[in-house]
């Protein structure tokens, strides 16, 4: 198996693991909890465009290192940010969701523990995702006054429906894996004393083991009946940040307060 590690500042890593076939990425920054940093959004950006230039490749499994998958981007990072800069920071993510979405093979998320915010949108991106038991989904983004891309809605509603995606922003309620898998936003929850990598592996071989040419097919005919929310990445409607609530709000979640925002919509 070839490996490949991405370095980035600090803590931060980026890992492609490549088989004959079969791509691995490994989110690897576990004392941020796996946070994603813009540089980190680049890099994987450019590790599925990669994936998808890999003529071996039949399946893609994105998981977190240490145990975790991500709790989504960096809050912290936004502290020192411009308002300017936080929205290259979400552009960043942006693309790089985008790119995983539109891999033409088949991806699996592993959402061991929390895939908050920008993390379950990642996972969402994948075909089929896996949790463990302590998995944690949220959107969370009224809490730093953050709106939705009209993409990720999209698919979030094709998901669960409209009432349930604006329970779970209104709100910002955090779902557990038992009430995750039955909203299908996880396709398999495995027990507590079970490998959730290798039974994604596990499904990994199953998938290896169909047509690649069918896979490929049935997963065109799924985004034709369902279009690819990845048009509205391409049109600009992207993540947007309140030049004044998400300030306050970054520095709320800084000091571990509640927020104390002033605008009124």
């Amino acid at each position: 198996m070839k490996v490949t590690i991405s370095r980035m500042e600090k803590d931060c890593k980026m890992i492609l693991q490549e088989s004959a076939e079969m791509a691995i990425i490994t989110i690897h920054r576990p004392q941020q909890r796996n946070a994603m940093t813009k540089e980190m959004w680049e890099e994987l950006a450019r590790i599925g465009q990669r994936v998808v230039k890999n003529p071996r490749a039949k399946v893609v499994i994105i998981r977190g290192g240490q145990g975790q998958f991500t709790a989504g981007s960096d809050i912290k990072q936004f502290n020192r940010f411009t308002v300017e800069e936080a929205e290259e920071s979400f552009q960043a993510m942006e693309r790089a969701i985008s790119t995983i979405e539109k891999i033409p093979l088949p991806t699996i998320a592993v959402v061991n523990g929390p895939a908050m915010g920008a993390g379950l949108e990642l996972a969402l991106a994948c075909d089929l995702r896996i949790g463990t038991v302590d998995a944690k989904l949220g959107m969370p983004i009224g809490r730093l006054g953050i709106t939705l891309n009209q993409a990720f809605t999209n698919r979030l509603v094709q998901l669960i429906g409209k009432s349930r995606t604006l329970d779970l922003v209104y709100t910002g309620r955090i779902l557990d894996a038992e009430e995750g898998y039955q909203l299908g936003m996880l396709n398999y929850v495995v027990p507590e004393d079970s490998d959730s990598s290798h039974y994604a592996l596990k499904i990994a071989q199953q998938i290896l083991s169909q047509s690649p040419a069918s896979l490929k097919a049935v997963k065109r005919s799924v985004a034709y009946v369902q279009p690819s929310t990845s048009i509205q990445w391409e049109t600009g409607t992207e993540t947007s940040v309140d030049p004044v609530d998400f300030p306050e709000g970054v520095r709320a979640f800084v000091e571990k307060r509640k927020p104390n925002f002033r605008r009124r919509g």
